[in-house]
């Protein structure tokens, strides 16, 4: 990886990572923040990005004409025009640290200490701690984005990890506990093993597009003579039709799946209708191209969700006043969006002008998520234990479920049995839980599969990272610039939590990165840790600055003028409403459809 930065740019950047090292970005005034916050994202597109492909892909010279390639494909290829299969299904997960600090660990480092120890005594919800800025929507939403973004092949593995029990464990299926390995991509010996990705790795919406040719039609309406439309088939309780359902495969993300997420889904797949009767009554002829209209009306979803995630989500769990700001700019640049809106893009820069309608930049390394992005959005703490549904209409608790009851195989039962206008209230009005220790909800800890095989998935979120060869806590914040905790009181302002840790973990450099991020203290309306941000602030901006359809293609020539429109004037809030009129009265008493909602 070469700096292709000038040596004002690495040496203001630089400047900017000691300021945060000497103060904490959090602690100084608006705009010095943000300036440090901006010199930091320089170091870490500088420093922190690493390809793991074996066989780095010769740029096609001349690159791909974009009007041969006009929307986003099933696949993911032809997003980048010189490297066609960037991003796609199937390719590499990059790395956040250097390639030669990411080595699995050994069998016998990766059990020590036990994960299933860590999950009982460290991880185990004792009490449900709640995030309480946050709704429950912010959980569905950010589990629906991962769902675009990232998922590992389905482990096939006749010879699992074997994780030991202690005497008095309450585990109560087979011993040991039994865990499959990752497979791994075939490669070099002499390098670490790397991963794939069965999404694309694209902000395309590919958890409501699909990813096989085969879904992807099967989704969609049909005419008279079975010819494929724009529009998505929706059944009566608003989600894809079970035969398309029963094309998916069981064992990958369909598996994850739970009531929050059928809900975002099915809004989106009705915002995408929406989207198709708008383009064409702004232009009617393109009623006589159903793939083309299906085309940009997918560009226009995604593009929203872009922006939803990016102004609206975002700002709710990371809620500084620097942040706040800062994600904003991200879309609208520094000058807002009102000054953005009415003079349009001047000037190409990012800080003055957002990144979206840019150039395109990939900070000289080809464009793939990582293995530590995936390792810092392991959020499952956030679900609740219980979900009281109640009345839009009289604000009343109609029943109550158990998490278990939302997950899975009762999707389609909690769809049908209740509006979906009282279950995004009923969202609304919920709690998610805090992304600390000692929460991580029971009914994830003992977990039925599609298998048959039940899980712990405390136990497997811990033993993942150690097998993928992301570096523990301390090694992490290394990588990163960042001072290591010096003892475990230094890593947590909990007490109680810090002598936990010592009882299970030798040292301090022991400790496990997602116990580490949950245990660290926060900055001021934050919802995760300062830690992750990192990698946040790294890769939030890349998944935008490397897209063509958000940045050199984002204009009307491949969105259309109407699709332009749709997105600058729409958010979560709009979505919200459009599709469920009866939320207004709620809506319009918050700043943020991600912060809870009041009472009817």
């Amino acid at each position: 990886m070469v700096d292709q930065r000038t040596t004002v740019e690495r040496v203001l950047a630089s400047a900017a990572e000691n300021a945060d090292r000497l103060f904490g970005w959090s602690r100084l005034p608006k705009p010095l923040a943000l300036a440090v916050l901006v010199g930091i994202r320089s170091q870490l597109r500088a420093l922190n990005l690493f390809d793991t492909d074996p066989d780095p892909v010769t740029p096609l010279d001349p690159p791909l004409n974009p009007s041969d390639h006009p929307g986003r494909t099933i696949d993911g290829r032809f997003d980048n025009l010189e490297r066609p299969d960037m991003g796609s299904v199937g390719a590499r997960f990059g790395r956040n640290v250097p390639i030669d600090a990411t080595w699995p660990e050994t069998e016998d480092r990766a059990r020590e200490p036990s994960p299933r120890v860590i999950s009982e005594k460290l991880l185990a919800r004792t009490e449900f701690q709640p995030a309480s800025t946050l709704n429950l929507l912010a959980a569905a939403w950010i589990q629906f984005q991962v769902h675009d973004w990232v998922s590992h092949l389905t482990p096939v593995d006749p010879e699992p990890w074997l994780v030991g029990l202690e005497p008095d464990d309450p585990w109560p299926h087979a011993r040991p506990m039994q865990i499959p390995h990752t497979p791994a991509l075939d490669g070099p010996t002499d390098v670490p093993p790397t991963f794939a990705n069965r999404d694309t790795h694209w902000w395309d919406a590919s958890q409501i597009y699909g990813d096989t040719e085969e879904y992807a039609r099967a989704i969609r309406d049909t005419d008279a003579q079975g010819n494929l439309l724009a529009t998505i088939e929706l059944a009566d309780d608003g989600l894809p039709t079970l035969a398309a359902e029963q094309l998916l495969d069981p064992t990958g993300p369909q598996a994850n799946s739970w009531l929050g997420l059928a809900l975002m889904q099915s809004l989106f797949l009705r915002e995408h209708n929406t989207i198709c009767r708008r383009l064409t009554a702004a232009q009617p002829e393109l009623a006589d191209d159903q793939q083309r209209l299906y085309d940009i009306a997918r560009l226009v979803n995604s593009a929203l969700m872009a922006k939803i995630h990016t102004i609206d989500w975002t700002p709710a769990i990371i809620a500084h006043p620097t942040t706040v700001t800062g994600m904003r700019a991200n879309w609208f640049g520094l000058l807002g969006e009102k000054f953005t809106t009415r003079f349009g893009r001047l000037v190409d820069n990012e800080i003055l002008f957002g990144i979206p309608g840019g150039r395109t930049e990939l900070n000289g390394v080809p464009f793939s998520l990582t293995e530590e992005f995936i390792s810092v959005y392991r959020m499952h703490p956030l679900l609740p234990d219980e979900l009281e549904v109640r009345s839009v209409a009289t604000g009343q608790t109609r029943r109550t479920h158990a998490l278990a009851e939302l997950l899975v195989d009762h999707v389609h039962t909690r769809m049908a049995e209740s509006s979906m206008a009282d279950l995004l209230y009923s969202f609304g009005r919920a709690h998610p839980g805090a992304l600390t220790l000692q929460n991580f909800p029971a009914a994830l800890r003992d977990l039925a599969r599609p298998s048959g095989e039940p899980i712990d998935l405390a136990t497997v979120d811990v033993l993942r990272s150690r097998e993928r060869g992301v570096p523990r806590y301390n090694e992490f914040r290394r990588y990163f610039r960042l001072a290591p905790a010096r003892s475990f009181a230094d890593l947590t302002d909990r007490p109680e939590w810090a002598a936990q840790l010592e009882r299970i973990y030798s040292t301090v450099d022991d400790v496990d990165l997602m116990v580490g991020l949950y245990a660290e203290r926060k900055p001021r309306g934050f919802g995760f840790s300062d830690t992750a941000f990192r990698v946040f602030i790294l890769m939030a901006s890349r998944r935008i600055a490397a897209d063509r359809f958000l940045t050199t293609d984002f204009t009307a020539d491949f969105y259309t003028e109407a699709g332009m429109a749709w997105i600058r004037d729409n958010s979560m809030r709009t979505v919200l409403l459009r599709h469920f009129p009866t939320l207004t009265p709620l809506l319009t008493k918050i700043a943020n459809p991600f912060a809870p909602w009041p009472a009817t």
